[in-house]
């Protein structure tokens, strides 16, 4: 009997040890799928924002695949340069250097949402002002204004929400320059 007892013990703390890792294992498998989604969705998603109101990327239904519809309906800047009135309506935009550093972040295998704070700046806008309009703009902005304005570094605290196996960006609040 003593040693059915022990032999049961040996199995079963084995047993114990194999879920264990397992268990770490699939956590970790997870974490790491969600936060590689996550930070692709974040970078790709806010740069085609950026393109879209600089008018690199003319199609405004390539942020359908970032942003929930939600949201770009209320985006003041998207919807001000959708309609003309953007400050790089002048200007032919050709490129960007876009950055963008993320907060922590932990995700379990089994949330559908997530918060994190970025941080996004553009330091460098490569364009001029639209041959049609130089000397318009120049007369009205002053010599500097050949090349496009710069893009003002923010804070952003972003919700994401996991809808049909897609991560997708809900909200989209500045909280600091």
């Amino acid at each position: 009997m003593k040693y059915l007892r022990r032999g049961i013990w040996y199995i079963a703390s084995r047993l114990f040890l194999v879920c264990l890792v397992l268990g770490i294992a699939i956590t970790v498998f997870y974490y790491a799928m969600n936060l590689s989604n996550i930070q692709i969705i974040l970078k790709d998603g806010m740069a085609s924002r950026a393109k879209v109101i600089m008018g690199i990327e003319k199609d405004a239904e390539i942020l359908n695949r970032y942003f929930q519809t939600s949201y770009l309906t209320t985006d003041e800047e998207l919807q001000a340069s959708l309609k003309g009135n953007s400050p790089y309506a002048d200007y032919n935009v050709r490129g960007i250097d876009h950055r963008l550093s993320m907060g922590f972040l932990w995700t379990w295998p089994w949330d559908t949402g997530v918060r994190l704070t970025v941080t996004e700046k553009i330091p460098r806008i490569d364009g001029r002002v639209k041959g049609t309009r130089a000397d318009e703009v120049i007369a009205k902005k002053g010599a500097g204004a050949v090349y496009p304005p710069g893009w003002p570094e923010a804070q952003y605290r972003v919700n994401l929400f996991k809808e049909n196996g897609q991560w997708k960006i809900r909200t989209l609040t500045r909280i600091g320059e």
